[in-house]
């Protein structure tokens, strides 16, 4: 395998894409986004329309790590186009979309203390590439695909939007919120106690006065919270609410309105049922050693999905031996499935 970047059989073609939604977001972060969107081989040689799968990414991911490259692995982007060109898969227009936020990420969902990155993702980005591609513009060969907090997107926005999204895949999502984020509670507590007196407004100015982040052990841990937390328990003048107190205790309700966005207590919901009830196709899987116990969450999530009454043929569930990184060699599997159901 060779340790640079491989010839495509097909093409990725680079945008940049100016949201109207995102412009004045309350982080200041950039309106302007990088889009890419891989056209599979024979795109430019007919007039044929093609199923799309949109594919996000996990919390602190931005578009330009799809071409990271570690030793003897490639990079997902020339995984997928691998499947096509070696006709793994029915061809398929594959979109990469950048929703990054300076504090790491923004879960997908429209929120004051990010931004509305929900709604760009489904009322700005999918009518462009709709427009823009020969794309079959319809639900049912529409999917959506992530890892982590990017395989969290892919469970909520078609409960969200049914309308837009017929499949997905996720892998590692977030879910389960109480063995997902709930254990965390109690170190980043200590964390704030013992380096910023137990201050987010001390630890946020020290996090952005300059120096390099990573540099302090607490900045991972401390800014991660704090990102989930402006996603799912800001005030609407974007003030973000901590789920927890000065000794870690949860704080009920800041959490339970964490726990309205937990994917295993949205399918519960009868119009989010509905909603499962529509799609071709759902891919859940994780690794049986997942650090953030998403194994867990998978396992509780297609559980939800059998108590919603979504139909087994419709479901493939696979736990593997393995971390949480170990899930990207993953990717393929969901993407060849996928397209098949969506063609």
């Amino acid at each position: 395998m060779l340790p640079w970047t491989a010839e495509f059989a097909g093409r990725i073609d680079e945008h940049v894409f100016a949201s109207d939604l995102l412009r004045g977001n309350s982080l200041g972060d950039p309106h302007e986004r990088p889009l890419w969107v891989y056209v599979p081989p024979g795109y430019d040689e007919g007039d044929r329309r093609y199923p799309t799968v949109y594919v996000i990414q996990g919390y602190t991911g931005h578009i330009a790590m799809w071409r990271n490259r570690t030793p003897w692995r490639q990079p997902f982007i020339e995984l997928a186009d691998g499947i096509f060109a070696r006709e793994e898969a029915p061809p398929a227009i594959v979109v990469y979309v950048d929703a990054w936020t300076s504090v790491g990420g923004s879960q997908y969902l429209d929120s004051p203390g990010t931004g509305q990155y929900h709604s760009y993702l489904c009322d700005e980005v999918v009518p462009w590439v709709d427009e823009h591609y020969r794309t079959m513009p319809a639900t049912a060969h529409r999917a959506i695909t992530g890892k982590s907090s990017g395989g969290y997107g892919a469970m909520i926005t078609p409960m969200l939007r049914p309308d837009l999204f017929g499949a997905l895949a996720t892998h590692a999502g977030d879910a389960l919120f109480e063995s997902t984020y709930q254990k965390d509670f109690p170190q980043v507590a200590r964390l704030l106690r013992d380096n910023y007196d137990g201050s987010y407004d001390n630890f946020l100015a020290d996090f952005r006065g300059g120096r390099i982040v990573g540099t302090k052990d607490t900045d991972f841990p401390l800014i991660e919270t704090y990102g989930y937390a402006s996603c799912y328990s800001a005030d609407e003048d974007g003030t973000v609410r901590i789920p927890f107190d000065d000794i870690g205790a949860t704080v009920p309700e800041v959490w339970d309105r964490w726990l309205r966005w937990d994917p295993v207590r949205m399918a519960a919901r009868p119009e989010f049922a509905e909603a499962l009830h529509s799609l071709k196709a759902i891919w859940i899987d994780a690794g049986t050693q997942d650090e953030y116990y998403l194994d867990f969450g998978a396992v509780a999530f297609r559980r939800a999905l059998a108590k919603a009454g979504v139909r087994d043929d419709v479901v493939r569930l696979e736990l593997f031996e393995g971390k949480h990184g170990a899930i990207e060699y993953r990717y393929p599997l969901a993407l060849a499935w996928l397209t098949e159901r969506i063609s």
